[in-house]
């Protein structure tokens, strides 16, 4: 079914979503084809390599109803990461990045209903997404998106950049927005939601 999309498989920074994703297999095999891509380009520098493998992780995202889904979905992927991390630079593990990228899935692997847009638990609220950008040097822009709202098809009052995609042009409003981080330092200072 990849093999469809092959090229999209293969551009690292290509999102992702999974609405029903199980343990993850569909998002395993997208991340494998990534990194493999950050590899094939990136094995001889550390910092390169680290910088577009972010980029690989933080275009997947999953929701699912099963809460022992989400987490084997979570682990599954961070597994998979770390492998192929730890078999490049065995001797330079950066453990700061490796918690940015646990962080990083456990924000885009969401425990909800992808039809009702709501998390599942105790409380339920909006299924909120995390964009993930890359700025400039290792700094990361985090925008927070409401998933039933990245579903809209609403016009884009005012002048359009994509002009010439017609007037069906969305851009999502951002829910929240934080302030510049590296991504060694994602994790740092976070606290967990209740």
């Amino acid at each position: 079914m990849l093999d469809l999309v092959k090229h999209e498989t293969e551009r690292i920074d290509s999102r992702f979503l999974e609405p029903a994703c199980g343990e993850g297999i569909f998002l395993a095999e997208v991340l494998r084809r990534k990194l493999n891509v950050v590899e094939s380009r990136y094995e001889n520098s550390q910092i390169e390599f680290e910088r577009n493998a972010f980029l690989a992780v933080s275009s997947l995202y999953g929701i699912d109803i099963l809460q022992d889904n989400v987490e084997l979905c979570r682990d599954n992927l961070y597994t998979i990461f770390v492998t192929q991390y730890k078999n490049l630079f065995k001797n330079k593990i950066n453990r700061e990045y490796l918690e940015s990228i646990r962080f990083v899935l456990y924000q885009n692997i969401i425990h909800g209903d992808a039809l009702t847009y709501q998390t599942c638990g105790l409380v339920e609220k909006p299924i909120t997404f995390s964009e993930w950008t890359l700025v400039f040097n290792n700094k990361v822009q985090r925008r927070d998106y409401q998933y039933k709202h990245l579903l809209e098809t609403q016009a884009y009052d005012g002048p359009n950049l994509f002009s010439d995609l017609g007037e069906d042009v969305f851009i999502p409003t951002p829910v929240k927005v934080y302030p510049l981080k590296t991504i060694y330092n994602l994790a740092e200072n976070v606290q967990p939601e209740l």
